[in-house]
């Protein structure tokens, strides 16, 4: 019986590998030079203005997720974000630019959010007591957590007609909450000027010419008051959608090592209400158009700023509120961590995601508190992708998405996998320019090497070792449970990620593989894979 039994498990095994495709796939790494680097905080998420009845599509997702309201004492809050050690949160939003701030002698007082037909995006202005201010900051303190906040650019403006707004920004009430920041000894890394005002903007938008000219005055701010402070804290700009003509004027108008950071948005998918989200996520042409914005951001930089960085300041991928039954499933991480990969290659130093928690592409569920699987695929990727950003080169189909970063905190390369399709089973060789054969059995030429006899002949052993039983690769491999793209579990090597019984973040412990098995990628699924052996001298 029980060899019968073993039959039927073989004969239906190979029977699922027959109705799959099986693709065999050359990577080359160049692992000589790194390509370029992103920050150390690389990975940011942001803290959102929406009331509880911010909605969409008949839907409210926000709950109570904003700076004003957020349960900044949960345990699962706490522990999600001490989970990063350093996690960059970026505390902005569309509604930034509503927000006043009650310090000094602001008149008249304000109050908080409220519905208003006639206000900007439906809402009136709100209000950030230094009561909250406080709360927040120790909340940061607490988690170990590096704050950027986004300040109200469109103080003291007026509407001149359908969303344009002109005159000179008013930077009384925002003196006045940095210099009560300073006063309270709060660690602020970066202090971002407006929220989608650029270009066409979304509700409202300010010319460049003077939103240059009211940064220069931010900036002489941040500069009077930091003046004893080393380092100073950087100044971001503009939070908005990208085109080339108003960037590029910005930073002519604005000048020399003025604006440390330019930042962009990002939501390449559409709106969240989209029935063709999975489709347009599973599709790498629709995945890859978004290169043509970072590339040209890049050479903007290059030309009229090469002293400033480029930072993602908010991306979602799906607007109002990301997509129900989607950004908070495990198929959005095909669209995540693709383009965390994209990002990095095309010079970005921080990408920070809509959202930490709030709306429906939160990283933390708004209820709950519990994390949605992309926020395990943002905590494996601050764990194990270093700074070093490397060129990979592939013959393989599109559907296979492969990015390649030095190690974090360790020698070696960490590749990150991603296969978009549903049914090619993807058998792959790893090389690198110094001819590190990451497959066994190779053929060059018409000598068969082994890859323990490469590598012992091309790097030097890490930590001593010297048998070929200790050479091994670390597998992270994510997929969904019960096979759903869209289930909200997220399985690493077969073990559903999901919370303690403490309320902990669970383990993400890798399985370890022997560097002479070879390296495959199951349909619809992602995989890191750590290689410690790999000579990589543009990482050292």
């Amino acid at each position: 019986m029980g060899c019968f039994t073993l039959l039927v498990f073989f004969v239906a095994s190979l029977s699922c590998i027959v109705a799959q495709n099986v693709e065999d796939a050359e990577l080359v790494v160049n692992s000589t030079a790194v390509l370029t680097e992103t920050d150390e905080t690389y990975i940011c998420a942001t803290i959102d203005w929406w009331p509880h009845d911010k909605c969409n599509y008949n839907h409210c997702p926000w709950g109570y997720s904003s700076a004003v309201n957020l349960d900044l004492d949960h345990p699962l809050l706490s522990k999600a974000v001490e989970a990063f050690k350093r996690l960059r949160i970026r505390i902005g939003g569309s509604l930034q630019d509503q927000v006043k701030y009650d310090v000094g002698n602001l008149n008249p007082p304000c109050h908080p959010f409220a519905k208003e037909s006639n206000g900007l995006f439906g809402f009136s202005k709100g209000c950030l007591h230094m009561s909250r201010w406080d709360d927040l900051n120790n909340f940061f303190i607490k988690t170990g957590a590096i704050m950027t906040f986004g300040l109200n650019a469109l103080y003291g403006r007026h509407k001149i007609r359908q969303g344009i707004w002109g005159g000179d920004w008013n930077s009384s009430n925002t003196q006045d909450f940095i210099k009560f920041t300073i006063s309270k000894g709060y660690q602020i890394d970066s202090w971002e000027f407006g929220n989608e005002l650029s270009g066409k903007g979304i509700g409202a938008s300010v010319g460049a010419e003077q939103y240059g000219k009211d940064i220069i005055i931010l900036k002489a701010i941040l500069d009077k008051l930091y003046k004893n402070f080393h380092p100073k804290p950087l100044l971001v700009a503009p939070g908005g959608f990208y085109e080339k003509e108003w960037y590029d004027k910005l930073l002519k108008v604005s000048g020399s090592e003025v604006v440390n950071v330019m930042t962009h948005h990002i939501y390449n998918l559409g709106p969240g209400v989209d029935p063709n989200l999975v489709n347009k996520i599973l599709n790498p042409i629709h995945l890859s158009r978004v290169t043509k914005t970072f590339s040209s951001l890049e050479q903007t930089i290059q030309t009229n700023g090469p002293w400033a960085s480029a930072w993602v300041g908010e991306s979602g991928g799906a607007y109002n509120s990301g997509g129900r039954h989607v950004s908070d499933t495990f198929v959005n991480s095909f669209w995540y961590l693709d383009q965390l990969g994209i990002a990095a290659k095309y010079n970005t130093k921080v990408y920070c995601r809509q959202t930490l928690i709030g709306g429906h592409y939160g990283l933390i569920n708004a209820t709950t508190l519990v994390p949605n699987p992309d926020y395990y695929s943002a905590l494996l990727w601050h764990r194990l992708m270093g700074k070093g950003v490397l060129s990979v080169e592939s013959n393989a189909s599109p559907h296979l998405r492969s990015y390649a970063h030095c190690s974090k905190g360790r020698a070696g390369v960490t590749l990150l996998l991603i296969n978009l399709s549903n049914q090619t089973y993807f058998r792959t060789s790893v090389l690198t320019t110094m001819s590190s054969m990451l497959n066994a059995g190779k053929e060059t030429g018409k000598r068969k090497y082994t890859l323990v006899h490469h590598l012992k002949n091309t790097v030097s052993w890490i930590g001593g070792k010297t048998s070929n039983e200790d050479m091994y690769r670390e597998e992270y491999h994510l997929t969904p449970k019960d096979g759903e793209i869209q289930n909200k579990i997220m399985l690493l090597n077969g073990v559903p990620l999901v919370l303690t019984d403490d309320g902990d973040i669970p383990s993400l412990a890798p399985v370890h593989v022997n560097i002479n098995s070879p390296l495959s990628v199951d349909p619809l699924s992602i995989k890191f894979v750590v290689l410690p052996n790999i000579n990589a001298p543009g990482c050292e």
